[in-house]
């Protein structure tokens, strides 16, 4: 009797083994957290951008680096004036242009990169730009559009860009960006280098920035060396919408 016992309670465990091993092993809370990956959320400018049909540049390449600096306070109204967003955004055909930019500039450079510290810019920033500047009025025209007009960085049609070397480091330029005054300005970098305010490699680097920018399709303005537009103001009005 009792080894017909043992051997019922042997079957017993047998089949509750079997059961069991049907049943999917459950994940510690451990071993769930580590597959949790926190992304930014999009912000509402950035959807608007999407919406428009403008692009990304440093997703179409990511040799192209990005700074945008009016999304710290590390610019000429020491604020910080884009909030969440802070990723380049341009024109479909604007941004295969710098990505051509950016390959110009490798050919001539290997390891130099191109780094883009503005580019699309909503209307009400360019509205607080003008209505907060502090800038004597000379100034204010020559460093800002009009709102009434718009910029074309409005449009997602302008870039304010410089470029890094091998390490990292960006090309000394004379003058940093959003520098309001003469030794930014294009026009006056002859007069800067006779009276000794720019040196002539500081002039070369701004001379490359401009090669490569160049040859794919921008133009610069005279008034700052970073920036470049991919047309006109009546171009952009035609081609594209103003972003609000």
């Amino acid at each position: 009797m009792n080894k017909i016992l043992v051997i019922v309670f042997l079957l017993f465990l047998s089949s509750c083994g079997e059961h069991n091993s049907n049943i999917p092993a459950v994940k510690s809370n451990s071993q769930q957290q580590t597959k949790i990956i926190k992304q930014k959320p999009t912000s509402e400018f950035e959807k608007e951008c999407i919406i428009s049909g403008l692009l990304d540049v440093h997703q179409l390449d990511t040799n192209i680096a990005v700074d945008m600096k009016y999304s710290t306070t590390d610019n000429f109204m020491g604020i910080d004036m884009y909030g969440d967003f802070d990723k380049a955004y341009l024109q479909k055909d604007v941004a295969a242009k710098l990505v051509n930019a950016q390959k110009f500039l490798g050919e001539l450079n290997p390891g130099y990169r191109l780094i883009v510290y503005d580019a699309t810019r909503q209307l009400k920033v360019q509205q607080m730009m003008w209505d907060s500047t502090k800038l004597p009025w000379n100034d204010k025209i020559r460093f800002l559009s009009n709102p009434k007009s718009g910029s074309l960085h409005n449009f997602g049609a302008a870039v304010d860009l410089s470029i890094l070397d091998q390490k990292g480091k960006a090309l000394d330029m004379g003058a940093p960006f959003d520098y309001a005054g003469e030794l930014a300005a294009p026009d006056f970098e002859a007069k800067m280098l006779k009276e000794g305010k720019l040196n002539q490699q500081q002039i070369d680097n701004r001379k490359l920035l401009r090669k490569v920018m160049y040859k794919a399709g921008f133009f610069n303005i005279q008034s700052e060396w970073w920036h470049f537009n991919s047309c006109t103001l009546p171009e952009a009005e035609k081609k594209y919408k103003i972003l609000e």
